[in-house]
């Protein structure tokens, strides 16, 4: 789609609304027992299992990918019935760790997702950011995360941020493209929309909250406004595109909360994979926990479920 620069000026957003929408949220969307057994499991299937560590290791990695394609205790599965196969979204990590995880999940469903362009500020040549994001393709990663220029939103040069939006995804080819906005460093909730807007329009395939190394990453209210900007955007054009939270989301209560905003906001739709991601390296670890206290009636230590 081409920029519609008038659509982006009309955008408007009212935070007291936005805050008092997501406040009620809690008290009106609970699940219990079994729905919330089932709901978990789901937000599994959501994942990007992520690590994105000066430290990593192809051995870290190698784990984290076993985690992804093995994400509960099968005995815990079997207890509750769940006889389907069970994995996350995604692996996600950084591009020198792209060759790892491809090999480490051979034989499986689950894509790699390369985190690029100079990740996490993106303030690196414009050179260098696309010739990462083709390697990465190269490499055998399905999905790139990358980072948008903050400063082009910060100064509303709109046409700035489309055209490097445009340059990344032609940059990936058939490789689908989350588009990172770093909404904590946007200063406005209108321009955490309008980047959001200015993305779409630019074929982002997601929009992604964070890099997760901000300050202020993913919550409700930042939510809000971009699911409220796809869901304009599909009503512009027929297109559906995916939403991504990423950085602190670690409680499987604050997953669900996640889950009920988009059930509301986009519909049944958007709690599958191909729309719906979230952007995490803990929260599996809750989630297997909480599966356990339904299993058994009690919690148990973390250490009973390791990623690594």
């Amino acid at each position: 789609m081409k920029l519609d620069l008038s659509v982006i000026e009309d955008i408007r957003m009212n935070l007291s609304a936005i805050e008092q929408r997501t406040a009620t949220l809690s008290g009106r969307r609970s699940v219990k027992k079994d729905w919330q057994a089932a709901w978990l499991l789901k937000t599994i299937t959501c994942m990007d299992l992520t690590t994105l560590s000066g430290d990593d290791t192809p051995d870290r990695v190698k784990r984290l990918c076993a985690k992804a394609a093995n994400p509960v205790r099968a005995d815990l599965l079997d207890a509750i019935g769940f006889t389907k196969p069970l994995h996350t979204g995604a692996v996600c990590v950084y591009h020198a760790m792209v060759p790892t995880a491809v090999k480490a999940l051979e034989g499986t469903d689950i894509p790699v997702a390369a985190v690029s362009t100079g990740f996490p500020h993106g303030l690196s040549p414009m050179s260098t950011k696309l010739q990462e994001i083709r390697e990465s393709v190269a490499a055998g990663a399905k999905e790139i995360d990358i980072v948008i220029t903050r400063q082009y939103v910060l100064t509303q040069n709109w046409d700035a941020l489309y055209d490097e939006m445009k340059q990344y995804r032609d940059a990936c080819g058939d490789a689908r493209i989350k588009a990172i906005l770093a909404v904590g460093e946007l200063a406005t909730m209108r321009n955490i929309a309008k980047a959001s807007m200015v993305c779409m329009m630019a074929g982002a395939d997601f929009i992604k909250t964070s890099t997760g190394k901000e300050a202020t990453n993913a919550n409700l209210n930042n939510t809000l406004a971009m699911i409220r900007m796809i869901r304009q955007y599909q009503t512009m054009t027929g297109f559906k595109v995916g939403y991504k939270p990423a950085g602190g989301i670690s409680k499987a209560k604050d997953a669900l909360m996640y889950q009920a905003l988009m059930k509301d906001e986009l519909g049944r739709e958007w709690l599958e994979p191909d729309l719906f991601r979230f952007g995490v390296s803990s929260l599996l670890g809750d989630i297997e926990r909480q599966i356990e206290h339904f299993v058994t009636g009690h919690y148990s230590a973390g250490n009973r479920h390791p990623i690594g």
